[in-house]
């Protein structure tokens, strides 16, 4: 009878761990289609990348070796450096070209730029905290070109969207247009000054807010009404957080440069997850 029994207690066993999966696969499921549902299949899209996590500190020496997920953002961030003197002492022209595995300078001592390996390093040199760090001065190549202000795109006038009624928009900046909506772009640019005020273009909840999407900046995703997002990328400064209730004109970020060659805002509005004509919604200025 105990052998019976132990058996019978076996397989009620398995059944309710069976019945305890099925609910956990069920909410995984879901979770990696609302995911997906804010993600398309081109290049610029307003994902969110969740897995790099936190840069730690640097190691003594004044070192830091580059882990998966690092941006080089985070890195200056979590180590309290300039990321103009990371990409200075490290001879980086572009701050995306970082690769896991790279030891960084994080400070200014002599040597030549980022190691693929890592080397002792002079300790650096404490200084009182009210002291200012001296930096050399900036150098000019002679045959160096500035970079010329992005030129205005001409905007015909859209054909408004059947259900552009049902949100009431409003523009989230006020400059000029510089790129129009295409498959590629998946939405439009708006020059402007850095620091110009960017605006929530319609009452929502903030989805994201931090810059974990490589070439977009400091971003912004917003969720609407009737399935309507909208995204704000390139910013200086992110206002609100996460989680955030935000009214329509209110103010949220504020203009930057941001993983861009030129001050813009990229704006994105998608229904359903799928990216929409700006101008088809927004009002006529």
């Amino acid at each position: 009878m105990l052998n019976g029994q132990s058996q019978l207690t076996d397989m009620n066993m398995g059944a309710s761990m069976t019945r305890l999966r099925r609910p956990l696969y069920a909410v995984g499921v879901l979770s990696l289609a609302i995911l997906a549902g804010c993600a398309s299949k081109g290049t610029r899209a307003p994902v969110v990348d969740m897995t790099g996590g936190q840069p730690s500190s640097a190691q003594p020496g004044g070192s830091y070796v580059v882990k998966p997920g690092d941006t080089l953002y985070k890195i200056a961030r979590a180590n309290n450096v300039d990321i103009e003197n990371i990409k200075r002492w490290n001879n980086i022209s572009d701050p995306n070209q970082i690769s896991v595995g790279q030891v960084l300078k994080m400070s200014g001592g002599s040597g030549g730029g980022a190691q693929t390996a890592p080397v002792a390093s002079a300790k650096p040199q404490p200084r009182p905290l009210d002291q200012p760090e001296t930096l050399p001065p900036a150098t000019t190549s002679p045959d160096a070109t500035p970079t010329p202000p992005p030129v205005p795109v001409e905007t015909k006038p859209a054909t408004r969207a059947a259900d552009a009624g049902v949100i009431n928009w409003a523009w989230p900046a006020g400059g000029q247009i510089v790129q129009g909506f295409n498959a590629s772009s998946k939405g439009i640019d708006i020059a402007g000054a850095l620091g110009d005020p960017i605006t929530a273009a319609a009452d929502g909840l903030v989805k994201y807010s931090g810059n974990g999407v490589r070439g977009l900046g400091n971003l912004i995703i917003v969720e609407h009404q009737n399935g309507f997002i909208t995204a704000y990328a390139h910013n200086r400064a992110v206002l609100v957080k996460t989680g955030q209730t935000v009214k329509r004109g209110a103010k949220i970020a504020e203009l930057g440069q941001s993983d861009t060659t030129s001050p813009r805002l990229h704006f994105e509005i998608r229904r359903q997850g799928t990216p929409v004509d700006p101008m088809q919604y927004l009002p006529p200025k």
